[in-house]
């Protein structure tokens, strides 16, 4: 079978004589990985969109389950991103959290499209680019299913809340926390600023985002509450990019 579809990739794996795996995320197949021969070095359009955080258009050929690339050509490099060693560094972080978070040889539409406006908004972003990194993070867990509930207290629903559980995906008053018995290190305080955040960032679209910067403290706070949410709920933590990060 012969097709072809725009991709992004999100990195390389070497094998032998000269041959590489690449790891994309297509609009038309999901997160697949495909062989390929083309030289690593040639300046060929079809070398050029190997690269990561590459968006292209891939020649594909598949035989049985596995990918061939014949053939590729960029569509958008994103090269500044690599102008910039801490846009890089939280580019990163996001590839290699969607790289986890996606299955093999499932076509995720929305999420492709919410990854490459991500990296289209971070190669124009002068400043805060953690904060665009948190939206992207809570739009992805909500396209996951595995959004938090933001309202009431999670315990015996009232609406004065204080903490964040992550067990519970939600909120707690301060008798449901004191009573929980779970790992405290899965309660977090929280204020309405917090609250607003997070609520924002999960409904609000990521374009919005443009000129929005989070108080240094803030987005630390919701990072860390994210961190250990994404690590309960998805799965997903102790990755190589974070610790440059944090």
């Amino acid at each position: 079978m012969y097709t072809e579809t725009p991709a992004v990739v999100m990195r390389q794996i070497k094998t032998v004589n000269g041959r590489r795996m690449i790891v994309l995320f297509s609009r038309k197949y999901g997160k697949i990985s495909a062989g390929t021969s083309i030289s690593e070095s040639g300046k060929n359009k079809s070398a050029l969109a190997l690269r990561p955080y590459t968006y292209g258009r891939y020649e594909l050929s598949k035989v049985k389950d596995n990918f061939y690339i014949n053939g590729a050509e960029v569509l958008r490099s994103y090269y500044r991103i690599g102008e910039d060693v801490d846009k890089y560094l939280q580019a990163s972080y996001v590839l290699e959290f969607t790289d986890k978070l996606l299955p093999e040889g499932e076509p995720a539409e929305a999420l492709f499209d919410l990854l490459t406006e991500f990296l289209s908004m971070m190669e124009e972003r002068k400043q805060a680019y953690g904060t665009l990194v948190l939206g992207y993070l809570c739009q992805a867990i909500a396209w996951s299913g595995s959004a938090p509930d933001l309202g009431v207290c999670s315990g015996c629903k009232d609406a004065e809340v204080k903490y964040f559980s992550v067990k519970d995906g939600g909120l707690l008053c301060e008798d449901c926390a004191g009573k929980a018995v779970q790992d405290r290190r899965l309660i977090f305080p929280v204020t309405v600023d917090i609250i607003d955040v997070f609520n924002y960032l999960l409904e609000s679209p990521l374009k919005s985002l443009h000129a929005l910067a989070l108080r240094e403290d803030l987005e630390k706070k919701v990072r860390n509450i994210l961190r250990s949410y994404i690590a309960y709920h998805l799965g997903i933590e102790e990755l190589k990019s974070e610790s440059l990060i944090v």
